[in-house]
Formats: structure tokens, sequence, C-alpha cells
């Protein structure tokens, strides 16, 4: 049982370092998801006003 919890104890500190860098990459993905999202819908308003326009 003491070689359960000094493994267990060792293995925490990994787990917990991976799970923070998963969540990071996780949250920089969706940030960068809707800024990518928000550009296309501006560009799309400003093709729509430019066509407005131009007639």
């Amino acid at each position: 049982m003491d070689n359960f919890l000094a493994v267990l104890a060792a293995l925490i500190p990994s787990v917990g370092v991976g799970l923070l860098f998963w969540l990071a990459m996780r949250k920089i993905v969706r940030a960068d998801r809707n800024e990518r999202l928000a550009l296309d819908r501006m560009d799309a308003e400003e093709r729509e006003q430019a066509d407005g326009a131009g007639r």
C-alpha cells in the first residue's frame, strides 16, 4: 500500500501540469476559432456594404 501511495504522489504533479496545459491550449484554440468567426463576419459585412455602395 505504501508503494501505491508513493507512486500516486509522484504522478499527481505531472497529471496536474498536464491538465493545466490541456486547459490552456483548449482556451487558446477556442479563442482563435471565435476570433476567426468574428473576422469572417466583419469581412462579410464590409463586402455587403461595398457591394451596396458600388451600385
